[in-house]
């Protein structure tokens, strides 16, 4: 077996094949120490809740240790409150071993938490995309890449979350697609991060009335182009203008990253474009899509979340990691 292992290293370093390894992780809620006045209560730093350095290091610690282990060359975050919050976490990495000299985090408007980028390539520009001038809707990022003179882009998306009706979301999604409208949908793009929908979100408006608002139309499903999709990757083909949700591409029993009231939900999701199916210059690895789902991500049935007391005064507990689990996709390029 090592033979083997090292036979096909050698046939990929020898033909110039290289594997990218690219994920989205909602960390829940990673603030920094400064106090800038957005903080969620159970947040503000060294009050009553024990938001201190101890718990602080213990979060970024334990969101390190999943992220070191994925390994990912390129990791979409959502949840992360600051640029000084991401660094702390970069920082966290480093002392374990895991360096992503690239960083980005979409902050020009202050929204209380943000979506930001680690990677360990370089990227030709990163930029955020507003969805609307007001605080209710967090902006996108936008970063482009390029590795072995194969372009492709990444977009980090946290959607309004389901406390509220489908037409926020569908504000994103329509944003998103006109700014891929203009770079072009034969371009190799990845759509990823916590989407706060389903894969198959318009099947759930049956059972969840009270988000339909749209007419049974979806941002995910109907405005991206991800309905009806029921093939592998290794047989799917789709109008130039759909994306694929690699979660079709993995057994249905493994489609999950959130557990609500003992229930597996789908929140978090890698949507690709046509191109990237093609196995051409840079392609996705059909069947390496996965829900990063180690034992000690969990505690009994539910996914073993970041713990806060629910007295009357929240109190940090200084124990977990995030109510998500992480989503890994492996991409080849030539």
């Amino acid at each position: 077996m090592r033979y083997l292992l090292l036979a096909l290293l050698f046939c990929a370093t020898l033909f110039g094949e290289k594997i990218l390894k690219i994920a989205t992780y909602n960390v829940e809620n990673l603030f920094d120490l400064q106090k800038s006045g957005h903080e969620y209560s159970e947040y503000v730093p060294n009050s009553s809740s024990l938001w201190n350095q101890k718990n602080y290091k213990i979060k970024l610690g334990n969101i390190a240790h999943v992220i070191k282990e994925m390994d990912a060359d390129i990791i979409a975050l959502q949840e992360v409150e600051s640029l000084q919050a991401l660094l702390d976490l970069r920082f966290a990495l480093k002392q374990n071993g895991l360096y992503y000299q690239y960083y980005s985090i979409a902050d020009k408007k202050n929204t209380t938490i943000k979506v930001a980028l680690l990677s360990k390539i370089p990227f030709v520009y990163s930029r955020e995309l507003s969805i609307t001038q007001t605080l209710e809707y967090r902006n996108i990022l936008e970063s482009k890449f390029i590795i072995n003179n194969n372009e492709f882009y990444i977009f980090v998306n946290h959607w309004k979350s389901k406390s509220g009706p489908e037409s926020r979301r569908i504000v994103s999604a329509k944003t998103l697609k006109k700014r891929i409208s203009e770079i072009g949908f034969n371009k190799n793009i990845i759509l990823l991060g916590d989407f706060n929908s389903d894969y198959e979100e318009y099947i759930k408006f049956k059972r969840k009335r009270k988000h339909n608002d749209t007419d049974g139309v979806t941002g995910i499903n109907h405005i991206l182009g991800t309905i009806n999709q029921k093939e592998s990757a290794s047989k799917v083909k789709y109008a130039k203008e759909s994306f694929y949700n690699l979660w079709y591409d993995t057994e249905s029993e493994n489609r999950y990253t959130y557990i609500y009231r003992g229930k597996k939900e789908v929140l978090d999701n890698i949507l690709i474009s046509q191109p990237l199916l093609n196995e051409q210059d840079i392609s996705y690895i059909h069947g390496s899509i996965s829900n990063f789902s180690k034992e000690y991500l969990f505690k009994k049935k539910n996914i073993n979340r970041w713990e806060i007391s629910r007295a009357k005064v929240r109190k940090h507990k200084g124990k977990g990691y995030s109510d998500h689990l992480p989503v890994i996709a492996k991409f080849k390029v030539n």
